[in-house]
């Protein structure tokens, strides 16, 4: 039986802050991002090749989303993952922006536009999904510091 206590480890209380504190938190290209839902150039990003084990973060609010485990090598210049970390620790919103029929992918804690999901592909992974996501939304945690 799961009890409150149990689902608070597994389960951070939703991050709410002000446009103001977020600007005073991030960079201006954070705070576009994730606050703003923008997009970081391809190729420019700091984990778009990295395959170095640990745990990615939400850079907003530190709710960890993904795992190396699941990263794989997509060749679209953005970090890609085949499922988030757990059920629950992302949210899914129709986007429609740019002229497109996406689903764009946030963070659970704090509402931060991470990037976009996208089906059938044919990459080969075990879901056939490509999470496609922002360096600027991530922080690594290598495997030997978590």
């Amino acid at each position: 039986m799961s009890t409150p206590e149990d689902t608070s480890k597994t389960t951070p209380a939703p991050v709410e802050k002000s446009d103001a504190q977020w600007r005073e938190e991030l960079t201006p290209e954070e705070f576009h991002v994730l606050r703003q839902a923008g997009t970081e150039r391809p190729y420019t990003g700091e984990y778009w090749d990295t395959h170095t084990e640990g745990v990615y973060q939400c850079r907003a609010c530190g709710s960890e989303l993904f795992t190396s485990s699941e990263k794989f090598d997509s060749h679209c210049g953005w970090p890609s993952f085949w499922a988030p970390l757990a059920e629950g620790t992302v949210r899914y919103l129709h986007d429609r922006t740019m002229g497109m029929d996406r689903v764009e992918v946030r963070c659970a804690t704090c509402d931060s536009h991470l990037g976009h999901v996208f089906e059938g592909e044919g990459y080969g992974t075990p879901t056939d999904q490509r999470f496609c996501i922002n360096s600027v939304s991530l922080r690594l945690v290598k495997a030997d510091k978590a």
